[in-house]
C-alpha cells in the first residue's frame, strides 16, 4: 500500500493523528520494558510555533495567514556495553488564518519521521523500523519501512533498506515499493569507496533502476576530491556527474575546482513528485548541462575571508553561461558576522543576463540575536509585463533567548521583482525544548 504524508482535515485525517500516537505509545512501551542493564534514560522534547503572514500584489489575490506547529521527540535508553534503543519522531500541522494557502484545504499535516532505532556500541552497527531518510549513494529517500547498516571486516561497510516511499501528494501516481543499498571500502585518513543501487516497483511495473558510486580521496596532505555518478539503468544513460576538488598549498589558502554534469531525460525520469515531472512541462527532457568552474578563498586572519568563483554553464538548449564574482566576509562571534558579495550572470537568455549584489550582518546583544540580509539582483533588460528590471529582497530577524529552554522572535521580508510589485511575509515563531535523564538507579539528573 502507498504511504501518504499528507492528510484532509477532520475527521479523514484523524486516522494519522491516530498512527502517531499509537507509534508514540508502543516505542514508550517498548522502552519502558528493557532490561534493567540500561544505564540512562534520556527524554527529550521539542515544540516551536510559527505564524506567517503574507500580503503583496499576488496575481489571485490571496493574503496568506498561516500558523504551524512542529513538534519533534526522542526517547533514548541506553545500556552497558554502549548499546542503545530509542524512538524518534517529529511531525508538523498547518492551518490556514486566511485563505487557503494550498491544495484547497485550510488544514493539513505530515509526520516527517517516526522510527525505532537500536544501534550496538561498535562496529557502527544500527537497525531503523519506522519512518525515516535514508541517504545512501544514490538513494536519497523518505520512506516507511527497514534500514541496516553495520561495519564488517578488512574496512569494509554494507548498508540495506526496504520500504514504502512517502508520496506528498496523494493524486500524483509514484512507486510504492522500493529497496536498495550501498557497500563502501576504506582506509583511514586516505580514501573512502562505495558502489550502491536502488530499484523501485509501482506495483509490479519496474519504477526506477538507479546505480551509483561515490569516493571521497586523500592522496596526499592538503588535497581532498569528493565526488559521484549515477547511472540510469531503465533508460540506459548517465543521470550526473558531479565532482570537486580541492587543494589548501598554505593553511590560509585554499584551491578548488568543480565539474557537473547533468542528463534531464535521464536524471528526471520516473521522478517521485509532479513538480519535477516532464508532463508539467517545467523541465525540458532533452536538455543537457555541463558546469565547470574553480575559485579560491583567502583567510589572512581568523575573522577574515577573501573569496572569488567562477563558474561555466553550458546547456544543449538554453545556451551557455557564465557566472562570477567574489564575497569579503567578516565573523566574529563575540561582536560581529557581516559580508558583501558581488557576481555576474552573463547567459543568452534575458533572465541569465544580471547582476547580483548582496549583504549581511548578524550581531548578538545579550540574550538577543540580530540579523540584517539584503539581495538585490539587477537585469540587464525589463522582464514581465511590470517593467521591472531588478529584484529586491530585503529580511531582518530577532530571536531572544529567555533561557536554555525558550525563545521567541519573528522576521519580516520585503520583496519586488518582475513576477510581482510588492511582497510582505512576517513569521513570529516561539520555541520550547524539554529534555529529562534519569539514571539507571532511579534518580533523576
Amino acid at each position: 500500500m502507498k504511504s501518504h504524508d499528507s492528510w484532509s482535515p477532520p475527521p479523514a485525517g484523524f486516522p494519522a493523528v491516530l498512527r502517531l500516537a499509537g507509534g508514540v505509545a508502543a516505542a514508550c512501551a517498548l522502552l519502558a520494558a528493557a532490561p534493567a542493564l540500561a544505564e540512562t534514560t534520556l527524554v527529550s522534547a521539542a515544540s516551536t510555533t510559527l505564524f506567517r503572514i503574507g500580503h503583496g500584489d499576488f496575481q489571485d489575490s490571496k493574503n496568506i495567514d498561516t500558523a504551524y506547529e512542529y513538534l519533534r521527540l526522542s526517547v533514548s535508553r541506553t545500556f552497558n556495553g554502549g548499546d542503545s534503543l530509542s524512538f524518534l519522531a517529529g511531525g508538523w500541522l498547518r492551518g490556514d488564518l486566511g485563505d487557503k494557502s494550498a491544495n484547497d484545504r485550510y488544514t493539513d499535516a505530515d509526520l516527517q519521521y517516526g522510527y525505532l532505532s537500536y544501534q550496538r556500541g561498535r562496529n557502527n552497527q544500527v537497525v531503523n523500523a519506522g519512518r525515516q531518510l535514508v541517504t545512501e549513494g544514490v538513494a536519497t529517500e523518505r520512506l516507511d519501512g527497514l534500514y541496516l547498516r553495520s561495519d564488517l571486516p578488512a574496512g569494509f561497510a554494507a548498508a540495506i533498506f526496504v520500504g514504502s516511499p512517502v508520496v506528498t501528494e496523494p493524486n500524483f501516481k509514484a512507486d510504492n515499493l522500493v529497496f536498495g543499498g550501498r557497500f563502501t571500502h576504506s582506509l583511514s585518513n586516505y580514501y573512502t569507496l562505495g558502489v550502491s543501487a536502488l530499484k523501485s516497483y509501482q506495483d509490479s511495473t519496474r519504477y526506477r533502476e538507479e546505480e551509483g558510486v561515490d569516493l571521497w580521496l586523500h592522496p596526499v596532505r592538503g588535497v581532498d576530491i569528493t565526488g559521484r555518478s549515477s547511472y540510469n539503468s531503465l533508460t540506459d544513460g548517465w543521470m550526473e556527474h558531479s565532482y570537486r576538488a580541492s587543494y589548501a598549498p598554505l593553511s590560509p589558502l585554499r584551491l578548488f575546482a568543480n565539474l557537473e554534469s547533468i542528463n534531464y531525460r535521464d536524471y528526471f525520469y520516473r521522478v517521485t513528485t509532479s513538480a519535477l515531472s516532464f508532463t508539467n512541462r517545467l523541465i525540458d527532457p532533452n536538455e543537457k548541462m555541463l558546469a565547470l568552474g574553480g575559485g579560491a578563498s583567502f583567510t589572512p586572519l581568523d575573522s577574515l575571508t577573501l573569496s572569488a568563483e567562477y563558474r561555466h554553464y553550458d546547456y544543449d538548449i538554453a545556451g551557455a553561461a557564465n557566472y562570477y564574482g567574489g564575497r569579503i566576509g567578516y565573523a566574529n562571534p563575540k561582536y560581529l558576522s557581516c559580508g558583501v558579495a558581488v557576481y555576474r550572470m552573463d547567459g543568452a537568455a534575458d533572465r541569465l543576463k544580471y547582476l547580483e549584489y548582496r549583504a549581511y550582518a548578524a550581531k548578538s546583544i545579550g540574550k538577543a540575536d540580530l540579523a540584517l540580509d539584503l539581495i538585490d539582483v539587477r537585469y540587464d533588460s525589463t522582464l514581465a509585463t511590470n517593467q521591472v528590471k531588478d529584484a529586491f529582497t530585503a529580511s531582518a530577524a530577532l530571536t531572544y533567548r529567555w533561557d536554555d529552554r525558550l525563545s521567541f522572535g519573528g522576521d519580516i521580508d520585503y520583496s519586488h521583482n518582475p513576477d510581482f510589485d510588492n511582497e510582505v511575509r512576517g513569521l513570529l515563531k516561539l520555541s520550547y525544548a524539554f529534555e529529562a535523564k534519569r539514571a539507571a538507579e532511579g534518580g533523576a539528573k
